[in-house]
C-alpha cells in the first residue's frame, strides 16, 4: 500500500466511482457490473487480454461511450450525461491522433480554443508544456516528421495543457521501441507524481503497469477479477485467471488432504504438498483447489532431495534469458509444465542441460491456495 492510500480514510470520497456499470453492444455484454473506486492522485493501471473490456471502460470514463446501465460518478456527482469536452478528462490514444495539418504548437494548443482565454495565454501555456516535455524545438514541425517518442510527448502535452484533474491513457507506449518504452515509463511516472494528476492507464503490458501504477485492475470477460497494489496482485492472485495472467506462476491442481493450525496438505498427481494457506482461502478437506507457486519462489536442485513433501521430480526442457534472469521450463509427471526463474549465475552454477533430471521444491509459506470455481 502506498502513502497516498495509507493517508485515506473511509470518509474520503473517491475522485471517481464506477457503480454497477454495464455496457452492451447489441447482444454483446462488453462490461458487466463494474464497480471501481479511483482516488485523487492515483495511478491506476487496467490490464487484461484483448476484448476484456478495458478500453471500453476507459472510453466510458472519457464520455466517448455511454454506459448501458450504472453510474460514473465524479466528486459525488454523476457525469453520465456530461459530454466529453466538458469532462476535463482528456484521452491520450494509442495512435496519438495528432492532427496532420497542424504544427506541433497548434496541436498542443488545439483544446484551448474552446476555453475563454486570450491567444497570448494559449501560446504561453502551450510553450510551457512543450518546454516541460523537452520538445520546444519541434514547435513548427508537422506530426508526420516526428519520431514515435516525439509524437508521444506532443500527445501528452496536448492533453496536459488543459490542466486536467484526470488523464486517461490507452496503451500510449505500444508503438515505441523497447528502449524508448523503458525511458517513457520513467518519465510518465515522474510526471504523474510531480503533477498529482490521477492517471487511468490501459495496457496489456505487465512491465509497464508494475513499473508505474499504484493500483492494479485486472479484467477478463468484461468483469473485474482483482484490484489491489501491484505487489498484492503479483504475490496473492485471488483467482486462477489472475494467477495465469499476472507474473509467472506454477499452478498444480489437487485436493485438500488435511487441515491443521499450521496450514494444510494438498494431494496431487505430483505428490503431497504442504501449504501454510497464506492466501487465507476458505477450504475444507476433500475440496478441489489449485496450488500456486511463483516461478521465482521455486527452488531447483540438481541433486535428489531426501525430503517427502514439497518436492517435485522433473526434467529440463528449455530455458530463456531476459537480462540476468533465466526462466527454466521443466516437465513434471504427466507432462505438467513448470517454470523456475533464477539468476543467470545461479543457473551456470547448476550446470544442467536440456533433458537433465532435477528436483524442485518450495517453502510452505510461498504457496497459495485458490479454490476451484464451482
Amino acid at each position: 500500500m502506498n502513502e497516498s492510500q495509507e493517508q485515506r480514510t473511509d470518509s474520503v470520497e473517491p475522485l471517481l466511482k464506477l457503480v454497477n456499470v454495464e455496457k452492451r453492444f447489441g447482444n454483446l455484454l462488453a462490461v458487466e457490473n463494474l464497480n471501481l473506486d479511483i482516488g485523487s492522485g492515483d495511478f491506476v493501471a487496467i490490464m487484461g487480454p484483448s476484448g476484456c473490456g478495458k478500453t471500453t471502460t476507459l472510453q466510458m470514463l472519457a464520455g466517448l461511450e455511454q454506459p448501458t446501465s450504472g453510474s460514473i460518478i465524479r466528486n459525488g456527482q454523476s457525469i453520465n450525461d456530461v459530454p466529453p469536452w466538458l469532462r476535463q478528462m482528456p484521452l491520450v490514444w494509442q495512435s496519438y491522433a495528432l492532427f496532420p495539418f497542424l504544427t506541433v504548437m497548434d496541436n498542443v494548443g488545439f483544446g484551448l480554443r474552446n476555453i475563454d482565454i486570450s491567444k497570448k495565454e494559449r501560446h504561453r501555456r502551450s510553450m510551457s508544456w512543450l518546454e516541460r516535455l523537452g520538445i520546444e524545438d519541434l514547435k513548427l514541425r508537422s506530426p508526420g516528421t516526428l519520431s514515435g517518442g516525439q509524437a508521444q510527448r506532443v500527445a501528452l502535452a496536448r492533453a496536459l495543457v488543459l490542466e486536467p484533474e484526470v488523464l486517461l491513457l490507452d496503451e500510449p507506449l505500444s508503438a515505441l521501441d523497447a528502449n524508448m518504452v523503458v525511458r517513457m515509463q520513467s518519465e510518465l511516472a515522474e510526471l504523474q507524481r510531480d503533477l498529482g494528476i490521477t492517471f487511468v492507464y490501459v495496457t496489456h503490458n505487465q512491465s509497464e503497469a508494475f513499473a508505474m501504477a499504484n493500483q492494479m485492475v485486472i479484467m477478463d470477460n468484461g468483469k473485474i477479477q482483482q484490484t489491489g497494489s501491484p505487489i498484492d496482485v503479483y504475490r496473492t492472485p485471488k483467482t486462477r485467471f489472475v494467477a495465469e495472467f499476472v507474473g509467472t506462476n506454477n499452478i498444480i491442481g489437487g485436493k485438500i488432504g488435511s487441515i491443521d493450525e499450521t496450514g494444510c496438505s494438498v494431494e496431487t498427481t505430483l505428490g503431497k504438498f504442504i501449504s501454510s494457506n497464506s492466501s487465507g482461502a476458505l477450504i475444507t478437506v476433500g475440496q478441489e483447489i489449485d496450488l500456486v507457486v511463483s516461478a521465482d519462489l521455486m527452488i531447483v536442485n540438481k541433486d535428489t532431495l531426501d525430503q517427502r513433501d514439497n518436492v517435485i521430480s522433473a526434467h529440463l526442457v528449455g530455458e530463456s534469458f531476459v537480462g540476468n534472469i533465466v526462466t527454466l521450463v521443466l516437465e513434471g509427471y504427466g507432462g505438467l509444465e513448470l517454470k523456475v526463474q533464477i539468476q543467470q549465475r545461479a543457473f551456470q552454477d547448476l550446470n544442467i542441460n536440456v533433458y537433465d533430471k532435477v528436483t524442485l521444491s518450495y517453502q510452505p509459506e510461498d504457496a497459495l491456495i485458490i479454490p476451484k470455481a464451482m
